[in-house]
């Protein structure tokens, strides 16, 4: 456990105002929150949106991602269009 104690004692703190300005950032960055820019959103509130935003994010990739397979799937190997997209993915 001291091991541990150490390693934390270690870290830089991060200040109060660190965290607000943080919060801040992250904020601006999400889409729900930025059309409400005059408002400030509570750091709760923020950082829910993040994770809301995040997981439409996530489930966006699957979808494309099906899409592309989906895609791949129905054109042949050689084929110019195959190659397009192989350049693009790579």
């Amino acid at each position: 456990m001291s091991s541990r104690r150490s390693r934390q004692s270690s870290a830089p703190r991060i200040t109060d105002d660190q965290i607000i300005e943080l919060i801040s950032k992250l904020g601006q960055l999400l889409p729900e929150i930025r059309v409400r820019r005059s408002d400030k959103a509570s750091a709760s509130k923020v950082l829910q949106e993040t994770c809301k935003y995040i997981r439409s994010l996530h489930r966006e990739v699957d979808d494309l991602s099906e899409r592309l397979s989906q895609l791949l799937a129905t054109i042949e190997d050689d084929s110019p269009e195959a190659a397009i997209i192989r350049s693009l993915i790579m």
